[in-house]
């Protein structure tokens, strides 16, 4: 595996793959690599010849300052793991290689997606999202790029933006992937300590019973589940737990949709995780 830190380097390296004919796959990530991380980078193997991976902690995403201190960084360790996994680049750049200008958070306009859910309640997330994304790929110039489906609304700004950018990237969401108790496979689960990681076991539980509810007694029968259950754990907080369109679309009824998706985004904890099941795909 190559790895590269400066952008003229690799835009060098990938000027020639590209000249030779061949596909380039990019799964950007921001390190603290799991499972999840690696079937994205054997989802592009089969898809592309060459497949890039960057680690880049981002500055302009996070709203908490102190959530951007505590996020794990292991840059040697997920070498390791990508090199393992047969990735063939990993780009490790520096803040000031990928903002020589300084961090200065841009302003994007996904219209409704910037307000609801992640948009609500992490303001600003998602324009810090899409700078680094939109650098990302404007270094990279993947022919396909690939994201776990945990994060389902940055996914559809992601794609919001390949289309405001009027690039020929294709975007390919790829499934959640889940430890053995049901947990989504998240960087921020290494950060739980034993009795929260326990709880956190509950999330996928709660989404799993809620999903029977909405269907059998509606949407509002599944909300009232989870505030509930919620409710009853002291180490637990619930941001919100909403049942949209494929969208995110709130919805009231789900006989007024032919799809249907739950998302929850709560804390255990210190730690804020979110996940999301398809109720009706």
């Amino acid at each position: 595996m190559l790895i590269f830190t400066k952008i003229a380097e690799l835009k060098g390296f990938l000027k020639q793959i590209k000249s030779s004919g061949h596909t380039v796959g990019f799964v950007p990530t921001m390190g603290a690599l799991h499972n999840g991380h690696i079937s994205l980078i054997s989802i592009s193997k089969k898809a592309c010849n060459i497949t890039v991976c960057s680690i880049f902690v981002n500055p302009t995403q996070f709203n908490d300052k102190a959530d951007l201190k505590r996020y794990p960084r292991m840059p040697e360790k997920d070498a390791a793991f990508l090199d393992n996994a047969g990735c063939d680049v990993l780009f490790l750049p520096s803040v000031e290689e990928v903002y020589p200008n300084g961090p200065i958070t841009e302003i994007y306009d996904f219209g409704y997606l910037n307000n609801v859910l992640e948009g609500e309640y992490r303001p600003g997330h998602f324009n810090g999202v899409a700078q680094v994304v939109k650098r990302l790929f404007e270094i990279v110039e993947p022919d396909k790029a690939f994201f776990g489906s945990k994060d389902y609304q940055q996914v559809m700004i992601i794609k919001a933006l390949v289309k405001q950018m009027h690039s020929p990237i294709e975007i390919v969401n790829c499934p959640i992937l889940r430890e053995a108790d049901g947990v989504a496979m998240s960087s921020r689960n290494a950060l739980l300590n034993e009795e929260e990681r326990n709880i956190a076991a509950l999330i996928p539980k709660f989404m799993l019973q809620a999903k029977e509810l909405a269907l059998i007694k509606g949407i509002d029968a599944a909300k009232e589940f989870v505030m509930n259950e919620v409710s009853k754990i002291a180490l637990m907080k619930l941001e919100y737990f909403e049942i949209c369109d494929s969208e995110l679309k709130k919805l009231t009824d789900i006989n007024t949709t032919k799809n249907a998706v739950a998302l929850i985004a709560v804390f255990v904890g210190k730690i804020r995780l979110i996940d999301n099941l398809i109720i009706k795909p």
